[in-house]
């Protein structure tokens, strides 16, 4: 059975590391995994990724423009066809984090970040969103790298974690808000229970 699982939180919640996990945890029930970051995952993909990561200050729209136009061809390329072969798709991020980064922090408004997403994504969204719940200022702390939005700071990631928390209380059907500040298994093991 197909699934689309996003993993979502502020910069340093440990998302990277809890995807790995957990595809490892769901191939050992014999499922089917993909993990998909973003932005990334396809050759169009990476380039923007490095243009919006580690290219020049741009302005909001711009930004968000080019983060919604990654997806489109990660959804079109990747998610989609893997969801049609029956797979689990694991997402280091998701439209999401747009919604957080570009429509709440950056102040372009979640409603019109939301809309520009999901015409690019043509109906290819997350059955469930896993956001990681941390204090901004622990995560900061716990980056490897630092990127051009990571490095925005934590009064920043604190506008992007309000809006997570925003959104998860106007869809629990669809967005939990899981305690990251737990071992990794425990989280992992949170996680496959909502999936099962």
């Amino acid at each position: 059975m197909s699934l689309y699982l996003a993993i979502e939180g502020v910069d340093g919640a440990g998302k990277s590391t809890v995807c790995r996990e957990l595809a490892d945890a769901l191939a050992a029930e014999g499922r089917r995994v993909r993990v998909v970051r973003e932005p990334g995952g396809t050759e169009v993909g990476e380039e923007i990724r490095q243009v919006l990561l580690h290219g020049h200050d741009m302005t909001p729209w711009a930004e968000a423009l080019l983060f919604a136009a990654q997806r489109a061809q990660l959804a079109a390329e990747v998610v989609s066809p893997a969801l049609d072969r029956g797979e689990v798709v694991i997402s280091d991020r998701s439209y999401y984090s747009s919604l957080a980064y570009q429509g709440g922090a950056r102040g372009l408004g979640i409603e019109a970040v939301r809309t520009v997403n999901e015409l690019a994504l043509g109906g290819v969204i997350p059955d469930l969103v896993v956001v990681l719940w941390t204090d901004p200022e622990e995560a900061l702390a716990r980056q490897n790298v630092v990127d051009r939005i990571g490095g925005e700071g934590a009064q920043f990631q604190r506008e992007v974690a309000a809006v997570y928390e925003q959104v998860a209380a106007e869809n629990p059907d669809r967005v939990v808000l899981v305690d990251a500040s737990r071992p990794v298994d425990q989280i992992v093991e949170e996680i496959m229970e909502l999936i099962r």
